[in-house]
C-alpha cells in the first residue's frame, strides 16, 4: 500500500488502508483518511487534514507554506473534506494568522491540473475547478460552483453557490449565486441555466430566479431597491439565496 521509496513522518496520521506511490514525501501534522490514494512524487506538508477518499495526482503540492509575505512560519492548516481529487501539479496552501488561520475545503470537489488554492480559501462542496485556475488568497466560494480554465479570481472574492465562470474570465469582484459570469474583465451573462436544471432545480424556482435577476441586471434599479422588490415578490429559498449573496457582497457584485 505504501511503496518502499515514499518518504511518511513518524508524526503523520494514515488510516490503514491508505495508499501512497514512490517517490511521496509526507511531513508531521498531516492527516489522511480512510481509502485515499496518493500518487507518485506529491508533497503533503502539515498541519494538513484530508479527508477519506482524497485522490492526488502526481506532482501536487498540498498544505504548502502559503506564498504571502507577511508568513513567517505560524502553524496555520489545511482542512479538506471527503472524497476531493487534486489532478496534476494543483498547489493548495495553508492559511494565515491574519485571516482564519486555515484555508477550508469543503468535499467531493475536482481540482484540474495545475490548479492554485490560495492561502484562507474557503471553498464549500461539489465544485470543480478547471485546469490553471488560480484563487488568490482569502476567496470564498460556495456550493456547486464551476469555474472554467485560465481563469483568474482576485483576492477576497465571493462566489455564490451554483454560479460559473467561463474559461479565461478575469475576476475582481463578487459573483452572486446562480449567475454566470465570463470575460475580461467577467461580466454577468444571464443565469446558470442548465446547471439548474442538470441539478434538478424546479420550474417554479428558475422562473423566480430569472426574475429576480432582471431586477438586479436589467431594470436599472439600486442594489437596495432590487433587493427589496425581489423580497417582496418571492419567498423561495432560492431567491433568498440570490439576494444574500448579492448583501454579503464587500467588493460589488460582477455587472
Amino acid at each position: 500500500m505504501i511503496h518502499p521509496t515514499a518518504l511518511i513522518d513518524p508524526e503523520a496520521r494514515l488510516a490503514d488502508d491508505v495508499e501512497v506511490g514512490p517517490f511521496t514525501v509526507i511531513g508531521p501534522d498531516v492527516e489522511i483518511g480512510a481509502g485515499s490514494r496518493i500518487g507518485p512524487h506529491v508533497v503533503i506538508k502539515g498541519p494538513t487534514v484530508l479527508g477519506a477518499r482524497t485522490r492526488i495526482f502526481q506532482f501536487a503540492s498540498v498544505g504548502e507554506d502559503c506564498q504571502d509575505k507577511k508568513y513567517a512560519g505560524e502553524p496555520t492548516r489545511l482542512v479538506m473534506g471527503d472524497d476531493n481529487v487534486i489532478r496534476e501539479g494543483a498547489t493548495l496552501h495553508r492559511g494565515t494568522v491574519q485571516d482564519r488561520g486555515e484555508t477550508l475545503i469543503g468535499s467531493r470537489n475536482l481540482f484540474m491540473a495545475y490548479v492554485h488554492v490560495g492561502h484562507d480559501c474557503v471553498i464549500g462542496n461539489d465544485c470543480i475547478f478547471a485546469n490553471q485556475v488560480t484563487l488568490a488568497g482569502h476567496v470564498s466560494m460556495g456550493d456547486f460552483v464551476i469555474i472554467g480554465g485560465l481563469s483568474a479570481i482576485h483576492q477576497f472574492c465571493r462566489f455564490g453557490d451554483h454560479a460559473m465562470a467561463g474559461g479565461g474570465s478575469i475576476i475582481t469582484k463578487d459573483t452572486p449565486a446562480y449567475v454566470m459570469i465570463n470575460g475580461n474583465p467577467a461580466q454577468a451573462h444571464g443565469l446558470n441555466l442548465v446547471g439548474l436544471k442538470r441539478r434538478g432545480f424546479s420550474k417554479e424556482a428558475i422562473r423566480a430566479l430569472s426574475e429576480a435577476y432582471k431586477l438586479v441586471y436589467r431594470q436599472g434599479l439600486t442594489t437596495e431597491q432590487a433587493l427589496a422588490q425581489i423580497r417582496a415578490r418571492f419567498s423561495l429559498p432560492e431567491t433568498e439565496r440570490f439576494a444574500a449573496s448579492i448583501e454579503a457582497s464587500t467588493r460589488g457584485i460582477i455587472r
